[in-house]
């Protein structure tokens, strides 16, 4: 590292090679799943990033294409959730889920001018927001609709004794659904005394303070929780009310 910046060159080449080989041996020796998917999301990272590199500074200079990259990275947010879930046919819902938590926090922070209306500030605070919401998105619909499977017999009990359709979905997803928010938690219950998050690390390798790397940090860790809180929320009601719902999540739902 040079003046708090990380070098680039053929050390730091071969050290991200190396991290990204012993990740895919362990995943796959240990019987994890595919070790080639770990290579294959390192080498995406590297060529996304680098293509990001390239024209990023292009895009700070105009409003409007700070807006359109906005809105890229949440579409790609919400192609990418439907897909882990198994849900593409569903994309709609599933990003009308992801925005529920999005939106509200972005524009609470824009609008009382918390984060300042450049794209320099706009669009890494927007990044961090978006991909939250989408890991959490997709950890709690996925949970949701597992459950409604496994637990098909609880559902139909519930349906015995009274319960709507809906409700009875939300009594057997809703409460593992929520388990998706435990990262987001222990991230901020631990900040500063186990990590020290990227935000914070980001802002001090800008050259800033350590006061103003952990406004930052704070800032983005309690609008992560109102933005995931919200929308495993939303999902969890999407995938109770059928709009989200894999093949045998539907058969056994409707049997």
């Amino acid at each position: 590292m040079t003046d708090g910046a990380i070098a680039f060159g053929p050390v730091l080449a071969v050290v991200l090679a190396v991290l990204a080989i012993f990740g895919a041996a362990v995943v796959q020796f240990g019987r994890l799943g595919q070790g080639k998917a770990v290579l294959f999301a390192a080498g995406r990272a590297v060529v996304q990033l680098a293509a990001v590199s390239l024209v990023i500074v292009g895009i700070l200079k105009s409003g409007w294409l700070t807006g359109g990259f906005v809105l890229l990275m949440f579409t790609i947010a919400a192609v990418t959730s439907a897909r882990r879930i198994g849900v593409a046919k569903d994309l709609a819902w599933v990003a009308l889920a992801i925005a529920s938590g999005v939106v509200p926090v972005l524009t609470l922070v824009l609008v009382t001018g918390v984060v300042p209306w450049r794209p320099i500030a706009i669009v890494p605070i927007a990044g961090i927001v978006i991909g939250g919401a989408m890991s959490a998105t997709s950890q709690a619909a996925r949970r949701a609709l597992d459950e409604l499977v496994s637990r098909h017999g609880e559902y139909e009990a519930a349906l015995a004794l009274g319960f709507l359709r809906r409700p009875a979905a939300l009594e057997i997803c809703r409460p593992s659904a929520g388990h998706a928010l435990i990262p987001a938690l222990d991230q901020t219950r631990t900040v500063g005394l186990v990590t020290l998050p990227g935000a914070y690390v980001g802002v001090l390798l800008g050259g800033a303070g350590p006061v103003q790397a952990g406004v930052t940090q704070v800032l983005v860790l309690i609008g992560l929780l109102a933005a995931e809180a919200v929308a495993v929320l939303v999902v969890v009601h999407l995938v109770a009310a059928g709009r989200i719902s894999r093949k045998a999540t539907e058969d056994a739902t409707c049997r």
